[in-house]
């Protein structure tokens, strides 16, 4: 600013004038012309690098179809780094249910740990801090994704994923009346304002909650394995279009991170068990009608050798 004032004072009033005059011209020529568009920043997309991940994977079987008697069951599953993205969903910096948001806080430096090692390995990582991504418009995480080119899906995607009856019970824990587990229950009003301050967005890292955005990322990049982790459970991370449900249904190879997830249940609802235990039935009924779960450790680390240049 200083150096401009400088030629100001340097230079002709004559010279201005016409200077003047070509910057207007030029204005209201680019204006005029629909075809002289200024150009978008490009953002690069994470490079791909060897590696895989060794999940050991737990599901649940039925022994006998109609018996209601399940087995669990586990196998491990080679996953390359490089097609896994890894999906944070609503892990908000409040709740209007202050346990939850205490277990979030409590959550959120052991999933970043995880986070840390699983990016680092070559796995993609995704925010979805549903109804915030706007705070997130001037970051590239978040151009990333709104630049990736649209992928039309084999099956339209659901805005919301109910419950389905074709494929599932009702969950396990019921939160008709009142799901937040609060001795005195507050007003059910949105307290967060963005992601928890606990999980780094990094460099190579993708923002969005729009289902369309994150499936065209997924098919872009050639992300074709999923892991889930964030809250709750039993509501957004089944449910959301980016959630459990969508993507299985998309035919993408999904998990759980059954340790870095949490229910929305309180005790003194049905089934009348701890809050901890709701969530490991909400687990369970996952492993059961939708997909296997993983612990976050799984991504962690990769198979030895799997990293090196072929």
């Amino acid at each position: 600013m200083k150096l401009f004032r400088t030629l100001l004072r340097q230079t002709s009033p004559h010279v201005l004038v016409i200077v003047t005059g070509l910057l207007l011209a030029t204005n209201s020529l680019i204006a005029s012309d629909p075809k002289a568009e200024v150009a978008v920043e490009k953002i690069a997309n994470k490079p791909k690098v060897p590696g895989q991940f060794v999940l050991r994977q737990r599901n649940r079987t039925e022994t006998e179809k109609g018996s209601g008697e399940w087995k669990e069951q586990s196998k491990e599953a080679v996953w390359n780094a490089s097609e896994t993205a890894i999906i944070i969903c609503d892990m908000w910096d409040d709740h209007y249910c202050k346990l939850a948001a205490e277990r979030v806080a409590e959550m959120a430096p052991r999933m970043n740990a995880v986070l840390t090692a699983a990016r680092n390995h070559g796995a993609t990582v995704i925010h979805a801090p549903s109804g915030v991504t706007y705070l997130y418009a001037d970051m590239p995480q978040r151009k990333r994704m709104q630049q990736a080119q649209k992928a039309k899906p084999e099956l339209p995607l659901e805005a919301w994923c109910y419950v389905d009856p074709k494929r599932e019970p009702e969950l396990p824990v019921d939160v008709s009346k009142q799901p937040c587990d609060d001795p005195v229950i507050g007003a059910y009003v949105q307290k967060f304002t963005r992601q928890h301050p606990g999980l780094t967005i990094s460099g190579w890292d993708g923002v969005s909650d729009n289902g369309e955005e994150i499936y065209s990322y997924l098919k872009q990049e050639g992300l074709k394995n999923i892991v889930l982790m964030g809250v709750h459970t039993n509501m957004c991370v089944l449910g959301r279009p980016f959630g459990i449900r969508q993507m299985v249904k998309q035919g993408f190879n999904v998990v759980i991170a059954r340790d870095l997830t949490d229910a929305m249940y309180d005790p003194r609802e049905k089934p009348y068990v701890s809050h901890t235990r709701g969530t490991e039935l909400v687990v369970e009924h996952i492993e059961k009608y939708w997909c296997p779960s993983i612990l976050g450790e799984d991504l962690t680390r990769v198979a030895r050798g799997s990293a090196d240049p072929k």
